[in-house]
């Protein structure tokens, strides 16, 4: 589906003080921007921001950053941002491959990937955000007891993810087809498209992943 680009939205982002530019220079030092040391956890592909900012709220103990490559979808959640200013919340209009030039090593405490485009093409494999080289970039930002969380209602996405994921080093603690008839629906926080298809019956794929343990 092709993305509606909003005029303007590119200097509105740039202006934004809920979005953080020249993040390159704050690498080991994101304490300074949220003005405290408290654990930061990164949704990756963060669409419109609602699942982020509903943990941002539960969870004021913890600081969020959403990273989101699209303009004119990051815009939507820098006006929500605007209207609650949420302090523990920030965002980046980057792609997630840079991530590793923006995070210092362990700087992320946790990281959600939530309805990722499935790029279902064998040939653009390598811009799912389960592929190896995207495994690799997590690998470098996450901390030692760090996990992903994946989320997708792609049946194909999860099942390739199932498989990539241990490929390439890491340990799927955790997974079910079904989440919301899962032992693991409780306390779940949904995002727009989850809320969505949930309504309409469809089942919602899970995973967590650890780095895996070393002998």
């Amino acid at each position: 589906m092709r993305l509606r680009h909003i005029t303007g939205a590119e200097q509105r982002i740039a202006e934004s003080v809920h979005v953080v530019s020249d993040p390159e220079t704050q690498r080991g030092r994101w304490q300074e921007v949220y003005g405290n040391d408290r654990p930061i956890y990164v949704e990756i592909g963060m669409g419109k921001g609602k699942f982020l900012m509903d943990l941002a709220r539960q969870n004021p103990q913890f600081n969020y950053l959403g990273v989101e490559i699209y303009s004119s979808v990051l815009l939507k959640a820098v006006q929500k941002q605007e209207e609650e200013r949420l302090g523990n919340v920030r965002f980046l209009c980057v792609d997630a491959l840079k991530l590793a030039e923006i995070l210092a090593p362990g700087e992320a405490a946790g990281i959600y990937l939530n309805f990722s485009d499935p790029w279902p093409k064998d040939r653009h494999a390598k811009r799912r955000l389960t592929s190896p080289r995207f495994l690799a970039v997590y690998d470098r930002i996450l901390a030692p007891d760090g996990a992903i969380e994946f989320k997708t209602d792609n049946r194909g996405l999860f099942e390739y993810s199932l498989e990539s994921i241990p490929a390439a080093g890491w340990e799927i603690i955790y997974s079910t087809f079904d989440l919301h008839r899962s032992g693991y629906a409780e306390g779940n926080v949904m995002t727009e498209y989850e809320e969505k298809f949930a309504a309409e019956g469809k089942p919602i794929c899970k995973l967590v992943a650890t780095r895996r343990k070393r002998e």
